[in-house]
């Protein structure tokens, strides 16, 4: 069983990322908040979001922790085939859904995850390329399946069979194996190491994402516009991380990189709650989170609690 601190941990990187998204929603597509600009939890946007609502990040999030919740295991092909199932049926009636996640599963010839991951691939060779967020967005639930000691590598392929069901793109599965094994050292630890995990990236691109984890620290997350492009998305992620001490101030550093807000907060969300603890979460905030969880149904904040506790129950 974790330990009370360790719990905290766990939990603020589910809350961490869902509060972030909730932040980001009003201000996505739009351009860089200024300084003198407050970020505060506020209903509107582009797509009229509700107070505290959660957006498509959480949202593809919460299906992974309900299967953790359920005890499943999460690199299964049957876990797969639900994971995609479930999304295709919140992205039939979601208010907002990234152009290449719809693309994926507006053309599933079948909701598994076979037939998701020839979408993918037939995608990104259709369009040259495949690197949007959408994967890395959602990856905060995945470590908690793997707090245990001699985990690592199991993690490395969850996180990339989960990402490659809707991105073939290899830097996609990269990000998302950096960022989970940070999330991961983060809930054991409360230290936020993001080059831990490069040794489980190729070889042939370690040098290039150590120079952009330093490149994100050498500049602001505005600095990085196109953060549609899982690099830049990472890049303020981290930049708001690493030019802030406390995770509130963390996540408003993320929210003013304009554009994909959202996705940019969530992403920074999951990674500082997993340091600070769900603890750290200004109540103000916390207590107005809720968003999609299920076909027709609408969960909050203690939901995402009662999940993460059950999904790592077993943890030690």
């Amino acid at each position: 069983m974790l330990d009370e601190a360790t719990r905290d941990r766990a939990l603020g990187a589910i809350l961490g990322s869902a509060t972030g998204d909730a932040l980001g929603a009003p201000c996505e597509f739009q351009p860089p908040l200024p300084s003198d600009d407050a970020v505060v939890m506020r209903a509107g946007g582009a797509f009229d979001w509700e107070l505290g609502e959660w957006t498509d990040d959480t949202s593809m999030a919460v299906p992974i922790l309900r299967a953790l919740a359920d005890g499943r295991e999460l690199a299964d092909e049957s876990t797969l085939d639900l994971l995609v199932a479930t999304w295709a049926q919140w992205a039939s009636g979601a208010k907002d859904v990234g152009n290449q996640i719809r693309a994926v599963l507006g053309s599933l010839e079948s909701p598994t995850a076979e037939a998701a991951r020839a979408a993918a691939r037939t995608i990104h060779d259709q369009a040259g390329r495949s690197g949007g967020n959408g994967s890395l967005m959602r990856t905060g639930p995945v470590a908690l399946a793997f707090l245990g000691g001699g985990q690592e590598e199991r993690l490395v392929h969850a996180a990339r069979a989960i990402s490659d069901l809707t991105h073939f793109d290899a830097e996609t599965g990269d990000a998302c194996v950096l960022w989970s094994l940070a999330i991961r050292h983060a809930i054991r630890t409360g230290e936020i190491d993001v080059h831990r995990g490069i040794r489980h990236v190729p070889f042939e691109r370690r040098e290039t994402w150590l120079a952009r984890f330093d490149e994100a620290e050498r500049l602001m997350p505005w600095q990085f516009p196109q953060n549609g492009w899982v690099v830049h998305a990472l890049q303020a992620s981290w930049s708001a991380i690493a030019h802030a001490e406390t995770l509130e101030r963390r996540l408003v550093l993320a929210v003013r990189c304009g554009n994909d807000t959202d996705t940019v907060a969530a992403i920074a969300g999951a990674l500082a709650g997993a340091a600070a603890g769900a603890s750290s979460i200004p109540d103000a905030w916390r207590r107005e989170l809720h968003g999609w969880s299920g076909p027709g149904e609408v969960a909050t904040a203690a939901h995402l609690e009662a999940w993460v506790e059950r999904a790592t129950a077993y943890a030690v």
